[in-house]
C-alpha cells in the first residue's frame, strides 16, 4: 500500500484495540505528503470563494436587459444568495452526518461532485427559478465539504502544525474571490464576450478548476483517526506505516517514536443523542464558543460581502464593469490575515489571538462606519478600511472552522463542524443577505451604517464570548484536547461520556 491509496473494501470488524496511530502522525515533519493533503483537499476553499465572489460582482449585469435572465440585482444578492447559504446549511448537515458513518474519504468526494453539477447547470440558467434551485444546490455541496474536509484536515495534519495549516485553508477562500473578481472583469467585458454569455462563462470556468482539483483529491487517503475507531485497524496502522517510510526516504532519517498509545472500544456509528449529549452536556462551554464564533463571522461576510459590488455602485458610482477590481484588492487583504497570522495560533496560543482577532476587526469596523456616515470616504479609501478589518477578521472567521473541528471528540467531529456551522451561518447567512439587500440599495447612507454597526457588534460580542471561553488547544494531540468517545473508560455504553483529558489545563468546558 503506498501513502496515497485507498485500503481495501473490506468489512469492519469492531473490538478492543490498542493504538499509537495518532501520536504517530502527529509526530511526522512536514512532508510532500502533507503538502498533497493540503492541495487535494483544501483548494476546495478556492472554489468557493470564486463562486461567491463571481455572483457578487456579476449581479448587476445579469439584471441588466439582454443578460438572458428576467432577475433582479436585489433577487441575486439577496434571494439567490440566501438560497446559496441555506443549500450549504442543509448539506452540512446532510454530509456532516454521512461523514461520521462512513468515513471522510467517500464524502469529500461526492459533495465536490454534488458542486461541479449544480454550477455547471447554475450557467445554463433560462429562468430565474432555475438559478436560484441551482444556486441552493450549489451551496449544498460547498455545505457539505465544509464538514468532511476539516474533519479529515485535521486529523490528517500534525499538531505542531494544525492551526496555521487549517486557518491558511480556510483563508485561501480569499484566493478564489480575487480570481473570481479579476475574472469577472472580463466576463463582464462585452467587447470580448456578448452579454448574454460573459456571466455564464465566468460559472463555467469555475467548473474547470473543480475537476482539477477532483483528480487530485482520488490521492488522498482516509483518515487513519477515523478506521480504527470504525473497525479498520489493520488499514490505519498499513497507510500510517507507509506514510512514515515514504517521510523517511525524504528526509533521509528515521523518525523519533510516537509519544503514547491510546485505547479504543472499536464501533461502526455513533447515534445523535450521544453527540448531542456530549456537545451540549459534557461540552457546553464549547458549544456556547463554537456558537459565538460562527454567528459572528457569518453575518460579518454573509450579510456584507455579498453586496459589497453594490454598495460601490450605489454610493460611489463605480462601474458595474470596474467593482471586481475594488473586490480583489478587500480579498487580498483577507488572504493575507490568515497568511501571517496563522503561526501566531500555534505559537501564541488560541484564545489570545481569537479574541483579538474578532475584537479589532470589530472595533475597526466600527470606524469605518463612524468615516462613512461622516461622508469621509471614497471608494478607494472604503476599500482600504475594509482591507484592515478584513485582515483580522478573516483570520478570525477562520479559526472559527479550526475551533470546533479540534474541540469535539472524534466521534462527532463532521457532525459538530456541520452543526455550528449551519446554525450560525443560518442567523446570519440567511437573514444577513435579505435585511443587506435592501439596506445597501436603499441609497440611504444610515442605512448602510447601520449594517456596518450589526457586523462590528457581533464581531465583538463573539471576540468577548472566545476571551473567557477559547480551548487552549494549540500544539495538542486532537485526543489530548477531547478524549474520543470509544476511549476505553470513556463511559460510552448508554450513559454520559467520561473520562478526562490527559493534560492539565484541558478540562472539559
Amino acid at each position: 500500500m503506498t501513502a496515497d491509496s485507498s485500503p481495501a473494501p473490506v468489512p469492519a470488524a469492531t473490538g478492543t484495540v490498542t493504538t499509537a496511530v495518532p501520536a504517530r502522525l502527529d509526530r511526522l515533519p512536514w512532508s510532500r505528503w502533507h503538502w498533497m493533503i493540503v492541495i487535494g483537499l483544501g483548494t476546495v476553499w478556492i472554489l468557493d470563494g470564486l463562486e461567491v465572489t463571481i455572483v457578487g460582482n456579476v449581479a448587476g449585469r445579469i439584471a441588466e436587459d439582454g443578460s438572458g435572465l428576467d432577475i433582479s440585482a436585489a433577487q441575486v444578492t439577496g434571494l439567490a444568495a440566501a438560497l446559496y447559504v441555506a443549500g450549504a446549511c442543509a448539506g452540512a448537515l446532510f454530509f456532516g452526518w454521512l461523514t461520521d458513518r462512513h468515513g471522510r474519504k467517500k464524502l469529500f468526494m461526492a459533495t465536490l461532485v454534488v458542486y461541479l453539477a449544480a454550477t455547471a447547470l447554475t450557467a445554463l440558467s433560462f429562468e430565474s427559478w432555475w438559478f436560484f434551485l441551482f444556486r441552493f444546490l450549489t451551496g449544498f455541496g460547498i455545505g457539505g465539504e465544509y464538514a468532511a474536509i476539516n474533519s479529515a484536515i485535521d486529523e490528517l495534519i500534525p499538531s505542531k502544525f494544525r492551526g496555521r495549516v487549517d486557518l491558511i485553508i480556510n483563508g485561501s477562500y480569499w484566493l478564489g474571490a480575487i480570481g473570481g473578481s479579476l475574472l469577472s472583469i472580463v466576463m463582464l467585458n462585452t467587447d470580448i464576450f456578448p452579454m448574454e454569455w460573459g456571466w455564464r462563462l465566468s460559472f463555467a470556468l469555475g467548473v474547470v478548476l473543480g475537476l482539477v482539483i477532483l483528480l487530485v483529491r482520488r490521492h488522498v487517503p482516509e483518515s487513519p483517526r477515523w478506521q480504527f475507531i470504525h473497525g479498520y485497524g489493520d488499514e490505519a496502522e498499513g497507510l500510517v506505516s507507509s506514510v512514515e517510510r515514504e517521510i523517511e526516504r525524504e528526509k533521509g532519517g528515521k523518525l523519533p517514536p510516537p509519544a503514547g498509545e491510546i485505547t479504543i472500544h472499536q464501533r461502526k456509528s455513533i447515534g445523535f443523542g450521544l453527540i448531542a449529549k456530549t456537545v451540549f452536556g459534557k461540552y457546553p462551554r464549547r458549544a456556547v464558543l463554537g456558537l459565538s464564533l460562527f454567528i459572528g463571522q457569518a453575518f460579518l461576510y454573509n450579510a456584507i460581502t455579498f453586496g459589497f459590488g453594490t454598495i460601490l455602485i450605489t454610493f460611489f458610482d463605480v462601474p458595474t464593469g470596474r467593482t471586481g477590481y475594488y473586490f480583489a484588492v478587500i480579498a487580498a487583504g483577507n488572504f493575507l490575515g490568515p497568511l501571517l497570522l496563522g503561526k501566531l495560533f500555534d505559537t501564541v496560543g488560541r484564545r489570545i489571538m481569537i479574541s483579538s482577532t474578532y475584537l479589532l476587526s470589530g472595533v475597526l469596523l466600527f470606524g469605518t462606519a463612524w468615516l462613512f456616515d461622516r461622508g469621509s470616504l471614497t471608494a478607494t479609501t472604503m476599500t482600504a478600511c475594509w482591507c484592515v478589518v478584513l485582515f483580522f477578521a478573516s483570520a478570525g472567521a477562520s479559526s472559527a472552522y479550526l475551533t470546533v473541528s479540534e474541540v469535539f471528540p472524534m466521534e462527532t467531529r463532521a457532525m459538530a463542524i456541520a452543526f455550528f456551522y449551519a446554525l450560525g451561518t443560518a442567523a446570519g447567512g440567511i437573514s444577513g443577505p435579505l435585511l443587506f439587500a435592501d439596506l445597501t440599495e436603499s441609497g440611504v447612507v444610515g442605512d448602510t451604517v447601520f449594517a456596518f454597526q450589526i457586523g462590528a457588534g457581533l464581531m465583538c460580542a463573539a471576540g468577548i464570548v472566545a476571551a473567557f471561553l477559547a480551548v487552549k488547544a494549540e500544539r495538542r494531540s486532537l485526543e489530548d484536547i477531547a478524549e474520543p468517545l470509544s476511549a476505553a473508560g470513556a463511559g460510552t455504553s448508554g450513559g454520559a461520556p467520561g473520562g478526562t483529558p490527559k493534560t492539565p489545563g484541558a478540562a472539559p468546558a
